[in-house]
């Protein structure tokens, strides 16, 4: 239904048109390769020669496209973008996938090949110049094989010790920055808040009560883990990532794992709450030491033995206080 957008139907585009688009597209790819080798040149140096190499086909393929259009069309090169056109594929923010680990960008550059591949084929359906639809399908060739380019590249650049080397930092990096902080968040909340929530369930047997006193209980120390985390430590000598997202990692884990065992209270009979938060309290520390385990390499056993033992000298010690 055309009236409800203002952006063209790529059926509705012109020969020119489509070579305008392309020529946009490739140079809005090169940009966007050469921003990945800059975000992972000091971290990830083959990986960034991989981008780089893939950025320069991408500026020999709009090298040749400005060639075609001059040819047929002249110099002047009509501005059409992505997002001029309905349907036409996307690329997400560089700030987005830069976040998201080096795995997900390159995973993220294949999609981008694919996407190129596709829009070449389609295009050299729309036009009836010999020259111009065998240039569209050298290109989506060109695309169809940018995945062997890749592959060559990581082989020149990216040999199996420093691919493994780069997958080995990037696997640390995401434990220093997210699992660290977001730990620690989980043993504080889970653990720490067993006290106030369990001496209130047992000093009121009122499971509201248990339930507001658990929620500020939960709230208070998430704020107070997070910006904790945030202030101590900017990241920049320590390695340890953005300040910003170890504080969400640390804050969001802690309220969890402190509402994890305060939200059984919203069941109004006190017995059947109690026995419910105690399996949740069970299923939490498990999960602490089955994370201690997987990312911190601590022997399962010596984890689970001394999360249970903390946890269990906490509740005891709430549950005294508040039958007390």
């Amino acid at each position: 239904m055309r009236f409800l957008t203002h952006r063209k139907h790529f059926r509705d585009l012109s020969e020119q048109e489509i070579i305008a688009l392309a020529i946009a597209s490739e140079e809005d790819d090169a940009r966007i390769y050469r921003s990945y080798a800059d975000m992972l040149r000091a971290e990830f140096p083959g990986t960034a020669a991989k981008f780089e190499g893939m950025a320069a086909e991408e500026d020999q393929h709009r090298k040749r496209l400005i060639d075609l259009h001059i040819r047929r069309f002249g110099d002047t090169i009509p501005l059409i973008r992505r997002e001029h056109v309905a349907g036409y594929y996307a690329r997400r923010p560089i700030w987005l996938v830069s976040n998201l680990g080096i795995e997900r960008i390159r995973t993220e550059a294949e999609a981008m090949e694919r996407d190129a591949e596709r829009f070449y084929l389609t295009a050299a359906k729309r036009t009836s110049d010999a020259d111009t639809r065998k240039l569209l399908g050298d290109l989506a060739a060109a695309e169809a094989g940018h995945q062997h380019t890749a592959q060559t590249l990581e082989a020149d650049n990216l040999g199996a010790d420093v691919l493994a080397d780069e997958n080995a930092t990037a696997r640390r990096q995401f434990i220093l920055t997210w699992v660290q902080p977001g730990l620690a968040g989980l043993m504080d909340g889970s653990v720490s808040t067993l006290a106030p929530i369990f001496a209130t369930a047992f000093a009121t047997q009122d499971t509201w009560t248990t339930f507001l006193v658990g929620l500020a209980a939960s709230v208070g120390a998430g704020i107070s883990m997070g910006f904790t985390e945030a202030a101590s430590d900017d990241g920049e000598l320590s390695g340890r990532g953005s300040p910003v997202k170890r504080g969400f990692a640390s804050g969001i884990m802690t309220t969890v794992g402190g509402l994890g065992h305060a939200l059984p209270y919203l069941i109004t009979d006190f017995w059947t709450a109690t026995v419910i938060a105690l399996i949740v309290v069970f299923i939490e520390l498990w999960a602490i030491a089955w994370i201690q385990n997987k990312f911190m390499e601590t022997p399962f056993m010596r984890a689970a033995f001394q999360v249970v033992l903390g946890g269990a000298l906490v509740f005891a010690a709430g549950a005294l206080i508040g039958s007390g």
